[in-house]
């Protein structure tokens, strides 16, 4: 009856989640991103990346929600709750997979820095609207807070590009 009466509560997980960026190159502004489903923040909060290479690393520690049959976007959930989704390129859907190489499946525990999909750059750059490649909080309405801390260049895996705080 008394045993849970003086047992230590679990923390809640670390409201505040520090996103790295996925890959090797330049940060873009969200409003800047080419695609109104993005800049318009129809999908949620986030910021872009133009790629100066075709790897693609986990921007944070969670766990792998989706993996699109094309391996052009991958979700990601944090132990927070936060749900980030990365989208390489823009209308890279169409490539219908092509380029594209997956390295993680849904279900898997990621850390930041671990590789989740290569892609044939100079693939993309011909056949895709853009190389940008916008990284979205898809849960944007949990947010207290989202802020961007770095631009200009920035190293996937390692480069801390923006915080953000859930409810």
């Amino acid at each position: 009856m008394f045993k849970n009466l003086f047992r230590k509560k679990e923390e809640p997980a670390d409201k505040l989640l520090e996103i790295k960026s996925p890959m090797n190159g330049r940060y873009v502004k969200i409003e800047d991103i080419p695609d109104p489903v993005f800049s318009e923040k129809m999908m949620g909060e986030g910021f872009g990346i133009e790629p100066s290479d075709g790897e693609v690393v986990s921007p944070i520690d969670g766990e792998i929600m989706q993996v699109f049959p094309t391996n052009h976007a991958v979700g990601i959930k944090a132990a927070n709750g936060i749900e980030l989704l990365i989208h390489i390129g823009l209308e890279t859907v169409a490539m219908d997979g092509r380029g594209f190489t997956g390295h993680v499946s849904e279900g898997d525990n990621v850390r930041a820095g671990d590789r989740l999909v290569s892609f044939d750059m100079d693939l993309v750059t011909k056949e895709a609207d853009s190389t940008i490649s916008p990284v979205i909080i898809t849960n944007s309405d949990a947010l207290q807070s989202f802020d961007v801390l770095e631009t200009g260049e920035v190293a996937g895996g390692q480069t801390v590009v923006a915080s953000a705080e859930i409810s």
